[in-house]
């Protein structure tokens, strides 16, 4: 049964594991909470982010045998409601670390916030609202 304490993991294809995790640690904030390094036949390269302790992570995977290419449409959003407008500081070193301003598709994300596709093209909103 799905509850509010159930922990979600989010996985998603990467052509550069350590340039995802510049982006999502260094640039973001979040914590490496696991990572295979190290190539071993039969399993993936990966790098799991999220913030310690918290319900969620991203695991960033990457199959050197036989890497798949990132496909990220305009509306693969990732988003995070900050309830006060996104620092100018987290854009630029979300820049910094290897992500790309870009207009939003849909045209309330640029009204309420700021998007940031990161190295492999997904789409990080920071958003000035609150959820709930």
């Amino acid at each position: 049964m799905i509850t509010a304490n159930t922990h979600i993991r989010v996985a998603r294809p990467s052509l550069d594991l350590a340039a995802a995790e510049r982006f999502y640690v260094d640039g973001l904030g979040l914590d490496v909470l696991w990572r295979t390094s190290g190539h071993v036949p039969g399993e993936h390269d990966l790098v799991m982010v999220g913030p310690a302790g918290g319900g969620w992570h991203f695991e960033l995977t990457r199959d050197p045998d036989s890497p798949l290419a990132p496909t990220p449409t305009v509306d693969d959003l990732f988003v995070v409601y900050l309830g006060e407008a996104p620092d100018e500081a987290l854009v630029r070193r979300l820049v910094e670390c290897g992500g790309t301003r870009v207009a939003s598709h849909n045209p309330y994300w640029d009204e309420y916030g700021v998007t940031v596709a990161d190295p492999d093209g997904y789409r990080l909103v920071l958003c000035s609202r609150t959820w709930g």
